[in-house]
């Protein structure tokens, strides 16, 4: 009876947090169409470091720290990652900007093969296979071949696996706060750097990390306040569902995020996926939900 208990409290708090990254997706889409990516990338991370750092300083970390390098890496894949991630929720339905996004439990099995000498079963390797199988059809590439936004998609999933990777070795020697505060803090600072380097140089075909400031005013602020509230709570409640249930089961229930998100999609005028698009988001799901199992 506990257990079953404590199974559908991870459901639960997974439940809410993926409805919370759906809701984060429609803020940041929102504050995109008054900012560029970068600075709703910077407000996303400010609201992390002030809320961190505070729980830092009222009770200090204690770890045994000692990987600068790793930890810097750690937060400049997440930092990349959601460059990516943000630039295509404003440019392409929310649904599908998740679904990329979703790929990342299937990289990091890849880099945790490579790296960190994890054995893939042989199930595993076919939920891989299927996995790449959905982001084709979800691409669709023709006669171009992929678009900026398939790219920068992938590269949401491949860069959150690789700062995924990176933290379970972190784990063994740093607070878990000051793993999600060199996310935050990267995440802070580089747009920062970002900004000052757009005024000097500017790419189109960098848009996604160049960009200006411009401050916020009147409702723009609501929506910058909810997207940043909003990625907090939903990273906190879906900490608190992998510490309630096994990993496989909250990580199979987390990507009820894609769902949230196309349905969200559909009220800022998303049309639903076309067939193939659908069928390479249910790959991704089972691959994903696959991969989970085997771990």
């Amino acid at each position: 009876m506990r257990r079953i208990k404590e199974l559908n409290s991870g459901v639960k708090y997974m439940l809410l947090a993926s409805f919370m990254f759906a809701i984060m997706g429609a803020f940041a889409k929102l504050a995109s169409e008054h900012m560029s990516s970068l600075e709703v990338v910077f407000f996303r991370n400010i609201f992390g470091v002030i809320i961190i750092g505070y729980a830092a300083y009222k009770r200090p970390m204690t770890h045994q720290g000692g990987k600068p390098l790793l930890l810097f890496f750690r937060g400049m894949m997440g930092f990349i990652a959601l460059l990516a991630y943000f630039y295509n929720i404003a440019n392409i339905p929310l649904g599908d900007a998740v679904t990329f996004s979703k790929t990342a439990p299937i990289f990091t099995a890849i880099f945790a093969w490579l790296f960190l000498k994890e054995k893939l079963s042989l199930s595993a390797w076919f939920a891989v296979f299927i996995g790449f199988g959905g982001i084709l059809l979800i691409a669709q590439p023709a006669d171009i071949g992929f678009t900026k936004y398939d790219i920068l998609g992938i590269f949401s999933g491949v860069g959150a696996a690789l700062a995924y990777t990176s933290v379970r070795e972190l784990r063994k020697y740093y607070d878990t706060r000051a793993i999600v505060l060199s996310f935050t803090l990267v995440g802070t600072i580089g747009p920062i750097i970002l900004f000052l380097l757009s005024k000097y140089f500017y790419m189109s075909e960098l848009d996604f990390m160049l960009g200006k400031f411009i401050m916020p005013s009147g409702i723009v602020w609501v929506y910058v306040f909810g997207l940043g509230v909003l990625g907090t709570l939903s990273q906190y409640y879906m900490t608190k569902a992998y510490g309630e249930t096994k990993a496989g089961i909250v990580g199979a229930v987390s990507y009820s995020n894609i769902v949230f998100a196309i349905l969200i999609g559909l009220l800022f005028g998303d049309s639903l996926p076309n067939m193939i698009t659908t069928c390479g988001i249910a790959l991704i799901i089972f691959a994903g939900i696959m991969v989970a199992r085997a771990k």
